[in-house]
């Protein structure tokens, strides 16, 4: 099996590839699955961490990237969640099962815990989160951190998830940003987006959003309107 492992801080060269060897990896205990990764995203606190700027420090060795994508080729004699065959990807917190978070549940893939830039994940069956069926492997990749957090924050509020007809502010174009704008259409929202180039703007409004401000030529758009 091969993996990438982050040895050095600092640059790219510190994500060396090894070689392990042998057959494939068995599943690490009775509720332990193996998937076969199909797909890895990269998000910017991939690249916090690599930098040492990241709130958690990295664990030595660590196998990098807290998204990927792909199928469970073998599970542990114990495992009843998922099966043999199916399409997950690993929670971005997957120690957190319910309630408030607390420092002790914090540990995360490609981090304080092996991620999924390798041939194979080494997963217990709680952090698997199945996958639909009519996303790519790409696309699946992409869902644990930046969509996660867009969905949280449009409908982990104390009212919930905004209701139709109801104004919907999105900032840049990054990740959770982008996901929030289809998210927001997906609710039946407007959505009001910012962004710095009119190649972008087109972008958003392609993915739904209602009205762009450019917020480098519109300097002000957020106060309150001329003469008020």
């Amino acid at each position: 099996m091969r993996a990438y492992h982050l040895e050095a801080f600092g640059t790219i060269e510190g994500i060396v590839l090894r070689d392990h060897g042998g057959p494939r990896p068995v599943p690490a205990g009775p509720t332990g699955i193996v998937v076969r990764v199909r797909a890895a995203s990269l998000n910017k606190r991939d690249l916090l961490i690599l930098r040492e700027r990241y709130p958690l420090s990295a664990a030595p060795g660590v196998v990098p990237l807290s998204d990927g994508a792909g199928e469970v080729v073998a599970v542990g004699e114990a495992v009843t969640r998922v099966a043999v065959g199916d399409r997950v990807s690993c929670a971005y917190f997957p120690r957190w099962r319910d309630g408030r978070i607390t420092p002790d549940l914090v540990d995360q893939p490609g981090c304080t815990l092996d991620g999924m830039l390798s041939e194979y994940a080494l997963l217990d069956e709680e952090w698997a989160v199945r996958l639909p069926q009519h996303l790519t492997w790409e696309e699946a990749a992409t869902l644990p951190c930046a969509a996660v957090t867009a969905w949280n924050a449009l409908t982990g509020g104390e009212g919930g998830a905004p209701l139709p007809g109801r104004s919907v502010l999105t900032l840049g174009t990054g990740p959770v940003a982008l996901f929030a704008v289809q998210f927001a259409k997906l609710l039946g929202c407007r959505v009001v987006s910012t962004t710095s180039s009119e190649e972008k703007a087109d972008r958003l409004k392609a993915l739904g959003s209602d009205a762009v401000v450019n917020y480098v030529s519109t300097p002000e758009w957020g106060g309150p309107p001329p003469g008020v």
